[in-house]
């Protein structure tokens, strides 16, 4: 586009020269070895610019024609590097997709084309394809290599970083990106890595300084900074607090004061006050935490701040702790173990009952199995508060990553990333689950099976139904079943016979005189074969024992049995029959 601006220029400059030579006539008479040439002005100029025009075309075919073979070598270099950039390019994307054949077939065409050092990333294929190919050995050798070059220092040191880390070398790792992140700190990855590695040895200044590196290259905002700078300081507090409690009250009341509501800040600040004999500060640093987010470790380290006093007091701070959060599970819990420390039981029951109705949960159903045992000592009750504890919902607890601690940590042992723990309640036991789903849709009736009646010419459901297990009284062996022959009735026959007990209940009472409470007057029963003959069928002489207290329990299932068909009815066409065992 300038190159023809250029031009337009030049030719407006030319007529404007013509046209004002046109304006103003004249000539020119050239004397050359005795002769003389007289032309006009405007031929003169023209030719001027002619021979000026075939001097300049002259030159540059001139020109061409000398720099031609440098010009058609420059070509073919530059079309054969084109056809190298784009097979690097479908090799990697190859790579990327997991073609390891097409990325090893395109970056041997790759470097055909193109050398290694003209081109850096032909080493980055070539690892990517060993990994493919599980070559694991041969793609680290490569990785150092590309280490060792300072234009792909960064990328080798990453290739290293992470075959490190595949193979579980937490210390290797971390050398690496401790290598990345002096070279480059802008690097997310390395900064992360090379702070987890202070975290673990417990340098908590050089990972301070780490973390003010990130949120000045803008890896991190402000309030991750704010937050990861006072996860940093609770832990350097808690470690200094045995050693130099001044350090240690100077760095947690500067973690409580960029996250207010992080409470191992909070406890970390209050127990560095109390060991300087601040407990007034203490106590209102730990109220105020407990209005935004009550926490049980609050609530203890609130109620025995001060070393001297007794169970009472204690309780009487439980309730202070109660009158800043009403109607919380924590402010009931908290005045329930403190009553129970006091010996005030009547107290500790109405608290854990007021805490069991905010939320049923595993602490408050073993803390009503203290108070129990405490008060009265009754071990069957304790047992089964220990149950109910079993099986209600878990309390939360500090958890990173799948892993529960009793106590929190800066850094998660799985993962090593900093301020992972949190305070909520771990993911539910597969057993709890089951039982709880078990006992809730527990059945009230018997296990009913049901089974093909195989007969010779066709197949009908038949129910078979486990009546409660009786014992004979005196120590007699169980009265007899009935047999399936005596009991197999037709289906019309069934309701007929059904009518007619029915008619005869009243009469059968009659005869029977006064019965007492509890048992039940023999009555002899009836069946009505296949033929539709009645026969005595052997009454049951025992009673029922009471199976009230079995109601829970599930009776196993029944033994499938098939006594076949009576003898003079094989080669009969059989309906559809109840079996009552």
């Amino acid at each position: 586009m300038f190159r023809i601006l250029i031009f337009l220029i030049v030719v407006f400059c030319l007529g404007l020269g013509f046209a004002w030579l046109a304006d103003r006539p004249g000539e020119m008479v050239i004397t050359f070895n005795g002769y003389q040439y007289q032309v006009t002005l405007m031929v003169a100029a023209a030719a001027a610019v002619t021979v000026i025009a075939a001097v300049m075309i002259t030159w540059w075919i001139l020109k061409s024609i000398w720099n031609s073979p440098r010009a058609v070598g420059r070509y073919f270099r530059a079309r054969r590097r084109d056809r190298g950039y784009q097979a690097l390019s479908t090799g990697l994307i190859a790579a990327g997709s997991g073609d390891s054949g097409l990325a090893r077939k395109m970056g041997k065409q790759a470097q055909g084309l193109m050398s290694a050092d003209q081109e850096p990333l032909i080493h980055l294929l070539e690892a990517q394809t060993m990994l493919l190919e599980g070559r694991h050995d041969n793609a680290r050798e490569k990785f150092e290599q590309m280490a060792n070059d300072p234009e792909t220092r960064l990328l080798g040191l990453r290739g290293l970083y992470l075959e490190a880390q595949r193979l579980g070398e937490g210390e290797a790792a971390r050398h690496y990106a401790e290598q990345a992140a002096e070279a480059a700190p802008q690097l997310t990855w390395a900064s992360n890595a090379a702070i987890e590695t202070q975290t673990i040895s417990g340098n908590w200044d050089a990972a301070m300084k780490l973390v003010a590196t990130q949120a000045s290259t803008k890896q991190i905002s402000k309030e991750e900074a704010a937050q990861r700078r006072a996860v940093l300081l609770t832990a350097k507090s808690m470690a200094s607090l045995d050693i130099d409690t001044t350090a240690a009250r100077s760095a947690a009341l500067e973690a409580s004061k960029l996250a207010p509501e992080f409470v191992p800040a909070v406890l970390a600040a209050g127990q560095a006050l109390l060991r300087n004999d601040e407990i007034r500060k203490a106590t209102r640093l730990l109220e105020n935490s407990w209005k935004k987010s009550p926490h049980p470790e609050v609530a203890d380290l609130y109620i025995h701040a001060r070393a001297g006093d007794s169970t009472h007091d204690r309780l009487k701070r439980a309730r202070r702790l109660e009158s800043l959060k009403k109607n919380h599970v924590e402010s009931a819990l908290a005045v329930a173990r403190a009553a129970n420390d006091a010996g005030e039981y009547l107290a500790a029951r109405q608290a854990i009952e007021a805490a069991l109705k905010l939320q049923p949960r595993e602490s408050a159903y073993l803390l009503l199995a203290d108070i129990e045992e405490n008060e009265t000592g009754d071990q069957g009750r304790v047992r089964h508060w220990l149950s109910k504890a079993v099986r209600a919902e878990r309390d939360p607890a500090w958890t990173a990553d799948g892993y529960v601690s009793e106590q929190w940590a800066p850094a998660s042992p799985i993962t090593g990333a900093l301020g992972a723990f949190e305070w909520k309640v771990p993911v539910e036991r597969l057993g709890t689950v089951i039982e709880a789903v078990e006992e809730e849709f527990e059945p009230d009736i018997p296990v009913i099976s049901v089974m093909a009646d195989s007969t010779e010419d066709d197949e009908m459901p038949v129910i078979e139904e486990e009546p409660p297990q009786q014992e004979a009284a005196d120590g007699e062996p169980p009265a007899d079943s009935e047999t399936p022959a005596d009991t197999q009735i037709d289906a019309k026959n069934d309701s007929n016979q059904e009518a007619d007990n029915t008619k005869e209940q009243p009469a059968a009472i009659a005869e029977a005189g006064p019965v007492a409470a509890d048992s039940e007057a023999p009555v002899e029963e009836k069946s009505i074969d296949t033929a539709g003959k009645e026969k005595p069928v052997k009454a049951e002489a025992e009673t029922e024992p009471d199976t009230s207290a079995e109601d829970d329990k599930v009776p196993p299932h029944p033994i499938p049995d098939d006594p076949g068909v009576e003898e003079g009815e094989a080669g009969k066409e059989t309906p559809g029959r109840f079996r009552l065992f």
